[in-house]
């Protein structure tokens, strides 16, 4: 039993914004071609001190930028193109320093239906980036088409965390119905 997509769009708007920041896609400027449903951000540090705050120890930030994009079906170019544009508009977004140890992009394309021309388009995508030799951290693209019709998804192989997370929301979605 397939899903419908707006449904679904705020099933995973829902299930980002606990630790997401939402900005939607009027404040994230994609162009009118793509069809960008919502970009999530996500900013987290940890610190360890030394008996007071002036001493620290150590510091460690992780980041990540998830771009959602919906449409009734996707072709390889469109698909490319909604890749190639997040990775371009979360690159300024990085400030790598010596504490920094990743900014992740994350690309998720939110179909009725998909082809297999554009799975296999989608999960040989790759991009990383290392600063300075990953001594400031690195970036990396975790992207996946999702099915709607066949409740299912292909993720590039960076992002095979992302089969596990849908799989997880359709599992719940059935047990509710």
């Amino acid at each position: 039993m397939a899903i419908e997509r707006l449904q679904f769009l705020e099933i995973l708007k829902d299930s980002y914004s606990a630790y997401y920041n939402i900005i939607p896609p009027e404040e994230a400027a994609a162009p009118a071609e793509l069809p960008l449903a919502f970009r999530a951000d996500y900013f987290s540090r940890d610190e360890r001190y030394w008996l007071t705050k002036n001493i620290p120890i150590w510091g460690n930030e992780t980041n990540e930028y998830a771009y959602i994009f919906s449409a009734p079906a996707f072709d390889a170019d469109l698909a490319e193109r909604c890749m190639s544009w997040a990775i371009d508009d979360m690159l300024p977004r990085v400030k790598p320093h010596k504490e920094h140890q990743y900014t992740n992009v994350k690309v998720i394309l939110v179909a009725d239906r998909t082809e297999e021309e554009t799975r296999r388009a989608v999960q040989r995508r790759s991009f990383s980036k290392s600063y300075r030799f990953s001594l400031h951290g690195f970036t990396t693209l975790h992207a996946a088409i999702v099915d709607l019709s066949e409740s299912r998804a292909w993720p590039n192989k960076a992002g095979y965390a992302l089969a596990d997370y849908f799989k997880k929301l359709f599992a719940s979605r059935a047990e509710k119905t």
